[in-house]
């Protein structure tokens, strides 16, 4: 920084000259006054006047300025002095000068105040240009549509109408049909910006507008008014708006309110058009909706083709037992042990079948199912029991491999058409493929302490390697007559018990499936 620039402050385009005529006079008053109290005979407290030289310097020279002035005209006081008095003692001579120098110097002292405090103001100014020249630039550039209305008549109506014992705007309005339009005529538009004036369809602040884009929704424009009364500071809420073509949006309207009273006349008001996303939520709904139907019919298809599915062995069984039975009975004496054993597979096929048709329903209504505690092995043999006409027709031997299991708790029904599932898969494939030393070797043991794995294989021709990324697929079969679901309900049922469903082929040949189910389940079917 230079010392010019240090002492004389900045010259402005409109004020330069000016500063320049005050700074030549002042220089032209030091000089004169020190002539006068030097050179002539005037006897008096000339040297004050330097107080009005710095007082005209002011307008010219920066506070160092001013304090280096003060102290020049001060030794200016002091060498006149020395001049006419020297070598001898005038006491009211020395009063004058005393004065004179401390009018300087108070003058000096309120002087740099001055600009100290001017500086200041100088300073405040310049950053709130600069805060609204950043405010302006936001609110003219931002793409959410805002204004810059005047409330401030509006608000001193409704403080009024409080004072008045009136709370309540709605039952006002009602009373007084002409109320919400004069309150409309009460708010004007002071700006807005290119986002409003798109929103809107023409300049927001044009006259008529604004009556028209609130009329639309005079109910959130009472509600509005209730906030003002009610000294809420923000209002927002989903309006319904109208433009100037005539079409209506819907936008999320926001209004912040000052605290003070007499900043209700710049309240900034925004919108967001929120119609594209209400439209979309409107059809993600009905989509949902939509969806929600079709899972529930493709559930109850899948619940429909699992039933058929597993309903077509018990009743095939209780056929074949009633064919039995009528031939016991054919005989002559009739065999009435025999039919009776027959009768009660019968019952036993009966009451399977409805156990299948009870569980189907306990899904189709999202009930659990009934879980009991039972000894794994005495379950297999049960299920193979079931199986008896089928692996006596086909040939197929069982061959059980036993572990010590503890008793396991599970849906006893379900776990039991996923074992027949597997072995009914198993004597087919054996069939399809005419294997004659038809065998299927079904073994348990314990996985780990809250595990149990049960394995099904065959010696069958096994998984071919083209369908084993598919063999759970829904609906993917390769039997001619197959429904495609057997093994993915198997799997699921599973699942949905905390338990799994694997298959592969085994080292020695043919087919193996691996069940591993939990001792005490903690996953329940939805």
């Amino acid at each position: 920084m230079s010392i010019a620039s240090a002492i004389f402050r900045s010259r402005e385009p409109e004020g330069g000259a000016y500063h320049i005529a005050f700074g030549a006079t002042a220089l032209a008053l030091a000089a004169t006054v020190f002539y006068v109290d030097t050179y002539t005979d005037i006897e008096g407290a000339i040297a004050v006047l330097y107080a009005i030289t710095v007082l005209l310097a002011a307008q010219a020279i920066t506070r160092v300025g001013l304090i280096t002035l003060s102290c020049l005209c001060g030794f200016l006081s002091l060498v006149s002095y020395a001049l006419t008095h020297a070598g001898e003692t005038d006491l009211q001579a020395m009063l004058r000068l005393v004065v004179a120098l401390a009018a300087l110097v108070i003058t000096t002292m309120l002087l740099v105040k001055t600009e100290t405090a001017r500086l200041a103001l100088l300073s405040i100014n310049a950053a709130l240009r600069e805060s609204e020249g950043r405010y302006r630039s936001i609110f003219d550039r931002t793409r959410v549509a805002l204004w810059e209305r005047d409330y401030s008549k509006l608000h001193a109506v409704l403080m009024g109408l409080k004072q008045q014992g009136i709370v309540d705007v709605r039952a006002h309005a009602r009373a007084h049909p002409d109320f919400t339009e004069r309150c409309i005529d009460l708010i004007t538009v002071v700006a807005s910006n290119e986002a409003g004036k798109e929103l809107l369809g023409c300049d927001a602040s044009a006259t008529g507008t604004l009556k028209q884009s609130i009329t639309t929704a005079s109910d959130k424009f009472l509600d509005m008014l209730q906030a003002i009364m009610d000294n809420r500071r923000v209002f927002e809420d989903k309006v319904l708006i109208r433009t100037h073509g005539g079409d209506d949006k819907l936008v999320l309207l926001s209004i912040s309110f000052p605290e003070e009273p007499l900043a209700f006349h710049r309240v900034i008001v925004s919108m967001v058009d929120i119609t594209q996303r209400e439209l979309a939520l409107k059809a993600l709904g009905e989509a949902q909706a939509e969806l929600t139907k079709a899972s529930k019919a493709a559930a109850v298809g899948v619940m429909s083709a699992s039933l058929a599915h597993e309903l077509n062995q018990p009743l095939g069984a209780i056929v074949v037992n009633a064919q039995t039975l009528l031939r016991w009975l054919d005989r002559d004496p009739p065999d009435l042990a025999a039919a009776r054993r027959c009768a009660e597979r019968m019952v036993r096929d009966s009451q399977r079948a409805s156990d299948i048709i009870h569980n189907t329903r306990s899904l189709l209504a999202r009930r659990d199912g009934s879980t009991e505690t039972f000894d794994l092995d005495a379950f297999i043999e049960d299920t193979l029991a079931l199986l008896e006409h089928e692996l006596d027709r086909s040939g197929t031997k069982v061959r059980i491999e036993r572990e010590h299991t503890p008793p396991v708790r599970a849906v006893k029904i379900e776990l039991q058409q996923v074992l027949i599932n597997l072995l009914t898969n198993a004597i087919q494939a054996m069939d399809e493929a005419g294997i004659e030393n038809r065998a299927i070797i079904v073994r348990t043991e314990s996985q780990d302490a809250g595990t149990i794995r049960l394995t099904i294989r065959d010696t069958g021709p096994g998984i071919a390697e083209a369908i084993r990324d598919k063999l759970f697929s829904p609906f993917f079969t390769t039997k001619a007559t197959g429904m495609g679901i057997g093994l993915s309900i198997c799997r699921a049922t599973l699942e949905a018990r905390g338990g799994s469903l694997t298959g592969d082929n085994h080292p020695q040949g043919g087919a193996v499936f691996s069940i591993l189910m939990p001792v005490h389940p903690e996953v329940e079917r939805a």
